[in-house]
C-alpha cells in the first residue's frame, strides 16, 4: 500500500533511482539529499552570477555554454510545450533555456535543462535540478533540495523547499510545498499549503487501518499521487498521503494518513 509503484509511474521519471529498493514512497524524501549531493554535475557559472544578487541582464544556457542575453530574440510561449524560442545572431538556438534578469541564483549547484525559463524576481537556491520545458515563475522561491521534473511549474510567490515534482507537475499560484512529493500531472490550486510540520515535536506517523506507521521524518508534508488535483485554497496536515485520481477541494483540508484512489477529500 505504501510502496513507490502505489503512487507514481516512474518509467519516464530521469531520477527514479531515488526510490531504487524503497519500501515506502516517502523514502524518497530520506533519500533526496544523498542523491542531490552526489549527483552534482556541472557548476552553474558565468562572471555574470553572483551569490544572492540578481542578474543584471539575462542569460541564455545552451549546449553546455552560457551567453549573455541581451541582443537575441526571445519567443515566451508556452514553456511546458517547448514553445520557448532563442534566437541569436539569427539563428535559433534549440532547446535553449533563458534566467530572465532580476533572477536570484544563490550557489552554483543548480542543474538546467533543455528549454527552461526562469523569470525574473525568481529565487532560486542550490541544490536544485530543473528538468526540461519546465517554468520557474516570477516571485518562485526554491530554498534548496527541489528536484523537479520534465515540464513543471513553480508559479507566482510558490514556495519549494525540500521536495520533488515528477513529470508535469504544477504548482502555479501562491502554494507551500515542504517535505513533499508531487506526482505526474499533480495539479494544486492557488493557495494549496502541504504542511511539514507538527505542533507537538517528533516523528511524522502515518496513520493508516493498521495503525501507525513511523516514517523516521520530523518534517513531512504530503505525498499526492499520479494526476492528483487540489482546489484553492486547500491544505494538507503533515504526513498525508494521497493517492492517485484523488481530488481535494477547495478551501478543504486534508487530514493526516493515508487516502486511498480516487478518494474525493472535502
Amino acid at each position: 500500500m505504501f510502496e513507490p509503484r502505489s503512487f507514481f509511474a516512474l518509467i519516464d521519471f530521469v531520477h527514479g533511482d531515488l526510490f531504487k529498493d524503497a519500501d515506502h514512497v516517502w523514502d524518497g524524501l530520506r533519500n533526496l539529499k544523498a542523491y542531490m549531493d552526489r549527483e552534482k554535475g556541472e557548476p552553474l557559472a558565468h562572471p555574470l552570477l553572483s551569490d544572492g544578487i540578481p542578474l543584471a541582464e539575462p542569460l541564455v544556457l545552451y549546449e553546455g555554454e552560457i551567453y549573455s542575453g541581451r541582443g537575441c530574440r526571445i519567443e515566451y510561449d508556452n514553456v511546458t510545450r517547448g514553445g520557448l524560442k532563442i534566437v541569436r545572431d539569427g539563428e535559433l538556438l534549440p532547446g535553449a533555456s533563458l534566467i530572465m534578469a532580476g533572477a536570484t541564483i544563490l550557489g552554483s549547484r543548480i542543474q538546467i535543462g533543455r528549454g527552461v525559463l526562469i523569470e525574473s524576481g525568481a529565487w532560486v537556491r542550490e541544490p536544485a535540478f530543473i528538468g526540461d520545458h519546465s517554468e520557474v515563475r516570477q516571485g518562485a522561491y526554491m530554498r534548496g533540495y527541489c528536484l523537479v521534473g520534465k515540464r513543471c511549474v513553480i508559479g507566482h510567490t510558490t514556495e519549494v523547499k525540500h521536495s520533488i515534482f515528477l513529470n508535469d507537475a504544477k504548482a502555479g499560484h501562491f502554494a507551500y510545498i515542504g517535505d513533499s512529493i508531487l506526482g505526474n500531472d499533480v495539479n494544486l490550486g492557488a493557495g494549496t499549503k502541504l504542511a511539514n510540520l507538527r505542533f507537538l515535536p517528533g516523528e511524522v506517523q502515518i496513520k493508516s487501518s493498521g495503525g501507525l506507521v513511523g516514517t523516521g521524518l520530523k518534517k513531512f508534508g504530503a505525498i499526492l499521487g499520479d494526476r492528483v488535483q487540489t482546489g484553492c485554497n486547500s491544505v494538507t496536515s503533515p504526513g498525508t498521503l494521497v493517492s492517485p485520481e484523488s481530488f481535494l477541494m477547495p478551501n478543504a483540508t486534508a487530514p493526516s494518513g493515508y487516502h486511498g484512489p480516487r478518494t474525493v477529500i472535502r
